[in-house]
């Protein structure tokens, strides 16, 4: 059987039209909605929902396009914007009984967590992002040979075709590339969890290469306009991730302090997969999180 988050329910909550996704949700108290990574699913945060959960609802779902979430085409760019995935995160907590509610996403899904504060500030009471930059500023870092790190960036971002045609023909080698590359130790993944994790993503390359150059392309064009207006987040905002400032190059706390206000920026050493590896740490920030 595929691994579950133990002591929570599943369920598939309609977002969209034709778009379902399917969400674990447990505990009860003040809502709070985590989103995944790539290349994996709800299940990287097993850990940090089952201690929210004492004193929370925690709503773990997989994004649009991964997972067991619906896949729809990308019939244009739209399909994969972090406004459209933003909007189906605010509909589930809406479908589940939630007006407003506390928001932390994990890389692809810290994206689609940003994207969601800046278009719903009345919805996202407090946001968490984990190891990534806003899409604006993360193409701005990137550059000369240290940009190699994010090749898969760049992969992704080129027209339909030769990306998913390439990722597919090797799908385990390249989505268990970056399981290991990113992670601090050979044992960072159960067994169970790993494959968990390459087979979705083997079954979704169409949808994940979607969402990258969705990132490459209208995300970017969603980000130049709030930059423009200068619109910002709003809710208290916490960013946990790696010292990626000192080996690209930036100062990571004045980008994201020009998007939040309201910052606490802390660089950590647990790896990419923080909440995986070091879930105690980023429970306790969370939860500092909450009490701001």
């Amino acid at each position: 059987m595929a691994p579950v988050i133990e002591g929570f329910e599943y369920e598939r909550v309609r977002v969209a039209p034709q778009v379902s996704l399917n969400a674990a949700v447990g505990g009860s108290g003040p809502p709070v909605v985590l989103l995944h990574g790539f290349p994996q699913t709800h299940l990287m945060w097993r850990h940090v929902a089952a201690d929210l959960a004492a004193d929370h609802t925690v709503i773990c779902p997989d994004l649009r396009g991964y997972g067991d979430s619906d896949k729809p085409e990308a019939t244009d760019p739209q399909v994969y914007s972090k406004r459209r995935m933003g909007a189906d995160v605010v509909e589930l907590a809406r479908a589940l009984g939630h007006e407003r509610f506390a928001l932390a996403g994990h890389d692809r899904g810290a994206l689609v967590a940003v994207r969601t504060g800046l278009d719903h500030p009345e919805a996202v009471t407090h946001l968490a992002s984990l190891d990534v930059l806003p899409t604006l500023d993360m193409w701005e870092a990137l550059h000369g040979v240290r940009g190699a790190v994010g090749f898969h960036l760049y992969l992704m971002a080129q027209p339909p075709g030769l990306p998913e045609q390439m990722i597919s023909a090797a799908a385990e080698a390249f989505f268990g590339f970056f399981l290991d590359a990113w992670s601090t130790g050979p044992h960072a993944f159960p067994d169970q969890v790993r494959r968990a994790y390459l087979d979705a993503s083997a079954a979704a390359v169409d949808s994940i290469v979607a969402d990258y150059r969705a990132s490459a392309g209208i995300d970017i064009e969603h980000d130049e306009a709030d930059r423009a207006a200068g619109r910002r987040l709003r809710m208290p905002v916490t960013v946990l991730q790696q010292d990626w400032g000192a080996a690209l190059g930036y100062d990571a706390a004045a980008l994201w302090g020009a998007w939040a206000p309201d910052l606490r920026h802390a660089t950590v050493t647990s790896g990419h997969f923080m909440a995986e590896q070091d879930p105690s740490g980023v429970v306790g920030e969370l939860r500092a999180l909450l009490e701001r």
